[in-house]
């Protein structure tokens, strides 16, 4: 990528701004809003964080070479003597002028790509992956933001969060548009969203999949969660170099409401309804996978995917219109379909050849859980025995409603943990259990005894599911992360090995 360096004062031209303190006439050579890895020549942006704001970081930054500093704060040299002889910006909201400062530092990448946002409680990760998968299919090589992974060109690596800061965000977009990719998936969380992370972003294609009880510790309410994800579709109406289309899922109730809440905004719908413009029908489950039929465009076609269940064809089809509205001809996206890679965590299946089959998926809410459940359930096992624990430090409401949704749709349930964080196991546990209605499951603190329990009660036609944690290769604990994987703890437990975790460290 090209290294950008912009005059200060050219580069705020593009966010409100209330003062400026000093003179703006200096050279930038990049962006940051962690003082730990500002670079000379840096603009420093001092954003409101969690538990820290980054005005009281301000100093450490000016110290390690950065010129100028972007706040929404009211300071004064005399406050922070340090900062004689660098200017500062001060902006209504730090999170909306680092957003508008990054699009314009980058060259506007997203102008340049195109872009398809998806947002929801369930499917994100796989409507982006199949996004991706159709572009690269057709011959327009596509990036990837999201849950799992991040891909640029010539570079893969794992998320460090669902949707990066803005300044990261455009700094990726850059690298693909220089690197010569001409399309980009984004998972857009409600985090994201209220923090303003996609601000400068232009999006061809924004998707909602569904909106289901999660992340209430967060924003409080359902009301503010779905207020949360409507921001991506209002932006998409401010759009000045792109007409964005919004791809909405108008079966699920709160796609319904949003369809008479987004204005001046094409929309394409999709689900099962007769009025939907990407409609799937004739749904057929096989063991290779799932055979559809799809309306769209005045067409009937059918459609052959390796993905299962009917969550899975919800989220095809939404990537199937997304692409669509990014330009792809929808007879060779759909002959695409067929060969969508397994996407890690989401009902992969365990490489283990016993006379019963395991799954793991990253089902998480009780919605999650249900559909999951359900889809195993159209597999025809002889039972159904699922692993679940809850996350800490998260939703503790929605607890005991995964416990009765594992419960009323399994036929053995053990109870274990999660990603504790910061709060004690058992006590998590006991929370979730409220939700049972009878007393036949078991619980084990230790994940690794749960799925080997699991695998020890498993009979010939059952299907063993280890749900919560998906594609995520360690446990976080009030000590820290240690190295754990679903897949590989199952594998060993179905292969009669141990698990070593000093052995998973070094891989």
């Amino acid at each position: 990528m090209n290294i950008p360096a912009m005059n200060l004062e050219t580069l705020i031209q593009s966010t409100p701004v209330i003062s400026v303190m000093g003179s703006p006439d200096v050279t930038v050579l990049g962006l940051s809003c962690d003082s730990r890895s500002v670079w000379a020549g840096d603009l420093f942006i001092a954003i409101p964080g969690s538990s820290e704001n980054g005005i009281h970081f301000v100093r450490e930054a000016i110290e390690k070479g950065a010129i100028a500093v972007v706040t929404a704060e009211d300071i004064s040299r005399n406050e922070i003597p340090s900062i004689a002889g660098v200017p500062v910006v001060r902006v209504p909201d730090a999170r909306v002028a680092m957003a508008a400062l990054s699009s314009v530092f980058y060259g506007h990448p997203s102008a340049s790509l195109a872009v398809a946002g998806v947002t929801g409680t369930n499917g994100k990760t796989t409507t982006a992956w199949i996004i991706r998968h159709l572009c690269d299919s057709v011959g327009r090589p596509c990036g990837l933001v999201g849950t799992i992974e991040y891909v640029l060109p010539g570079i893969v690596e794992p998320a460090s969060r669902t949707t990066p800061e803005s300044i990261d965000l455009q700094r990726m977009l850059a690298i693909m548009r220089d690197g010569g990719f001409r399309a980009a998936a984004l998972e857009v969380s409600s985090h994201a969203l209220m923090q303003h992370r996609i601000g400068g972003v232009e999006f061809d294609a924004a998707v909602f999949t569904n909106l289901t009880q999660d992340h209430l510790d967060y924003h409080g309410s359902m009301e503010e969660y779905f207020e949360a994800k409507r921001l991506l579709f209002t932006g998409l109406a401010k759009q000045t170099k792109k007409k964005g289309r919004a791809i909405i899922n108008s079966d699920d109730r709160y796609g319904h409401r949003l369809l008479d809440r987004v204005q001046g905004v094409p929309i394409i719908t999709y689900g099962q309804g007769s009025s939907c413009h990407f409609r799937a029908s004739d749904i057929a489950y096989t063991a290779p996978g799932t055979i559809f039929r799809l309306d769209a465009k005045g067409r009937s076609y059918l459609v052959r995917t390796p993905l299962i269940g009917l969550f899975n064809v919800y989220n095809t089809v939404a990537a199937l219109a997304a692409t669509s509205a990014m330009g792809l001809e929808l007879r060779r996206a759909i002959a695409a379909v067929a060969t969508i890679p397994q996407v890690p965590g989401r009902l992969e299946r365990v490489p283990v050849k016993r006379n019963f089959q395991a799954f793991v998926d990253y089902a998480h809410t009780p919605d999650a859980l249900v559909n999951v459940l359900s889809t195993l359930r159209q597999l025809n096992p002889a039972s159904i025995i699922t692993v679940f624990g809850c996350g800490g430090d998260r939703d503790r409401a929605k607890r005991p409603l995964m416990a009765a949704a594992v419960e009323q749709n399994s036929d053995r349930v053990i109870l274990t943990s999660d990603n504790p964080r910061g709060e004690d196991p058992l006590e998590i546990m006991n929370e979730a259990a409220g939700g049972f209605r009878a007393q036949g499951h078991e619980s084990y603190v230790d994940r690794e005894s749960a799925i080997r329990r699991a695998v020890e009660i498993a009979a010939p036609g059952d299907i063993v599911l280890v749900a919560g944690k998906g594609h995520e290769d360690y446990q976080e604990t009030e000590s820290g992360r240690h190295p754990f994987d679903d897949v590989r703890v199952t594998a060993h437990a179905m292969a009669g090995k141990e698990f070593d975790e000093r052995e998973e460290a070094r891989r």
